[in-house]
């Protein structure tokens, strides 16, 4: 299935949400919740320049089957505050949730540990990790190192 960023309805509904900077994961719960049949993603964004590193991120997706292709939307509610051109941009999804399942997943987080942000949402253990950062379980692995090749060709071509 190929995947597009739909820079209109992104901007649309950081507009509506109210979408904030720094705020990737809040922004693109908002927005799951904001969008009828949306999937809350959480990744890694790539974006051509310096510094070349994967940046967990989040946003949304639709799936279009109207057409003869199936496609699917990403509409990302961060979109007004990257200073990138969206053919500059490279999603590498982790994890995925429909909307009942992130409101259970954030009731109950609240509820367990109420002096946390439930989001980002990392999934079951085990865990794995990079760096000192915490990622979550082996799709998260998977997209990392996918997100880090897209950086590594990105470099050699500037």
């Amino acid at each position: 299935m190929n995947k597009v960023l739909d820079e209109t309805f992104s901007l649309e509904i950081a507009k509506r949400i109210k979408s904030k900077a720094n705020k990737t994961f809040d922004n693109a719960y908002k927005a799951a919740l904001a969008t009828e049949g949306a999937i809350y993603v959480q990744g890694f964004l790539v974006y051509a320049g310096k510094p070349y590193r994967p940046v967990e991120h989040g946003w949304i997706e639709l799936n279009d089957t109207s057409g003869e292709d199936a496609i699917t939307r990403i509409i990302d509610p961060n979109l007004p505050h990257i200073s990138k051109a969206n053919q500059e941009l490279w999603y590498f999804a982790a994890q995925s949730l429909n909307a009942k399942q992130l409101k259970a997943i954030i009731e109950e987080s609240k509820e367990d540990y109420p002096e946390d942000d439930p989001l980002p949402i990392y999934g079951t253990t085990p865990y794995e990790y990079y760096g000192d950062v915490m990622l979550g379980g082996q799709e998260y692995l998977a997209a990392y190192q996918a997100a880090e090749a897209k950086c590594q060709e990105l470099k050699e071509l500037n």
